[in-house]
């Protein structure tokens, strides 16, 4: 990868019962992937990590803190900014409609099974099927973090 290459980070969150975190981006110049659903995301400051650079991003645009982000792997969005995204995953268990949102439309849990009926960008589609789990047992039980499958 060039030096020059953009980088930034992903975070796939879920909640108890398996649902991930969506954000609906603005509709608005300038905006990557404007009107989509996407999992929170963020590029890197100068000098900044992947992984603070996610961390910033779900505190900045969500309030969000997610205290164990699994780094999973890398992705690149080739259709539009072509920035290479490091996806994280982790757990959160509140409520999205309480979360303080400063950039986008909304913040909504979605159950796996019906994120084919949202706009989201091909990248991070295939990101989000690759780090779900598969199996006879796709979703985790009530008391058990979905994070658990990610190891």
């Amino acid at each position: 990868m060039a030096p020059d290459t953009l980088r930034g980070a992903a975070a796939i969150v879920t909640d108890r019962r398996g649902r991930v975190l969506m954000h609906l981006r603005d509709d608005a110049p300038g905006v990557v992937w404007p009107g989509y659903w996407a999992v929170p995301a963020g590029a890197c400051e100068p000098g900044e990590g992947e992984r603070a650079a996610i961390v910033r991003e779900l505190r900045e645009e969500a309030g969000l803190l997610v205290a164990d982000l699994t780094q999973l792997f890398e992705i690149e969005d080739t259709e539009d900014c072509g920035r290479r995204l490091t996806v994280f995953a982790g757990f959160w268990d509140g409520d999205a409609s309480t979360l303080a949102l400063t950039e986008g439309v909304k913040l909504q849990f979605f159950h796996p099974a019906h994120l084919g009926a949202l706009h989201i960008p091909p990248f991070l589609r295939d990101a989000i099927t690759r780090a779900l789990p598969t199996g006879p047992r796709l979703w985790a039980d009530e008391d058990e973090p979905i994070g658990v499958h990610w190891t």
